[in-house]
C-alpha cells in the first residue's frame, strides 16, 4: 500500500506491486483502474477541488474508487525526500518523469499487507525526455503554506532545496533520469486488484 499521510490521516491509498526493493530504494507499479481511497470532505470533493481555507474546516471521510490515472512505476530512493515517477501516454509509452516532493517514507509489514507512507509536500517538478524541467502545483504549495496551524509543511525552504537538488541530477541526466525503466512493462499476469486488502486503512505510522 503506497499511503499518503497528511496530520496522521490518510489522504489517500494506492495499491503497488513491488518491481524491485534494494539499496537503491523501492520501486512500485500502480496499474490503471487499480482500486484506491482518497479523503474527501463533508460534501465528496477532494482537497484540491476547493480553496485550502474551506478544506480545513469540515469532517472527512476515506472514499473509495479506482486509479482513472495511467499506469504509473514509481521510485522511492532509499532515504530520500521525494519519489520519481513514469508517466506514459494513451499509447503505453514514456511520456515524462514526475518528481514527488515528499518526506522520506516509512515503512510498516502486518504480514498479509504491507506498505509504506509518505508525507506529500505538494511541490513537484516534471521533467521532459530532453531533460527541460518545470515546476508543478507551486500555487497550491504557496496557497497552503499561508495556514501553518493545518498544514503539514513546516520547511518551505527544505522543500524547495530537495526539489533543486533533484532537478541538478535531471538537468545532468544522471539516474534515475538516464532512462533507467522508460520501457519497463508489467508481467502480463500481474493484473489489476479486484479491491483494496483488508488493512490498507491501518492508522499511519507518522
Amino acid at each position: 500500500m503506497h499511503r499518503n499521510v497528511r496530520h496522521g490521516r490518510i489522504g489517500w491509498v494506492r495499491p503497488a506491486r513491488v518491481v524491485s526493493d534494494d539499496d537503491r530504494g523501492l520501486l512500485v507499479w500502480i496499474a490503471q483502474d487499480s482500486p484506491v481511497a482518497h479523503e474527501v470532505n463533508q460534501a465528496g470533493v477532494t482537497m484540491r477541488a476547493v480553496p485550502f481555507a474551506d478544506w480545513v474546516t469540515p469532517t472527512y471521510r476515506l472514499a473509495q474508487g479506482r486509479w482513472n490515472g495511467p499506469p504509473l512505476l514509481k521510485f522511492l530512493p532509499a532515504g530520500a525526500a521525494h519519489s520519481v515517477w513514469w508517466f506514459r501516454d494513451a499509447h503505453g509509452r514514456f511520456s515524462h518523469w514526475y518528481v514527488n516532493l515528499e518526506e522520506p517514507g516509512v515503512r510498516w509489514d502486518d504480514g498479509p499487507v504491507a506498505g509504506v507512507d509518505v508525507v506529500d509536500q505538494d511541490l513537484d517538478v516534471v521533467v521532459r525526455p530532453d531533460l527541460s524541467w518545470e515546476w508543478k502545483d507551486e500555487d497550491e504549495f504557496v496557497e497552503r503554506l499561508a495556514f501553518p496551524e493545518y498544514y503539514w509543511v513546516t520547511d518551505e525552504k527544505a522543500v524547495r532545496a530537495e526539489g533543486e537538488r533533484v532537478i541538478a541530477l535531471a538537468e545532468a541526466g544522471e539516474f534515475p533520469f538516464d532512462g533507467a525503466w522508460t520501457d519497463f512493462a508489467p508481467p502480463p499476469e500481474w493484473g489489476v486488484p479486484d479491491k483494496l486488502p483488508a488493512g490498507w486503512d491501518r492508522p499511519p505510522v507518522r
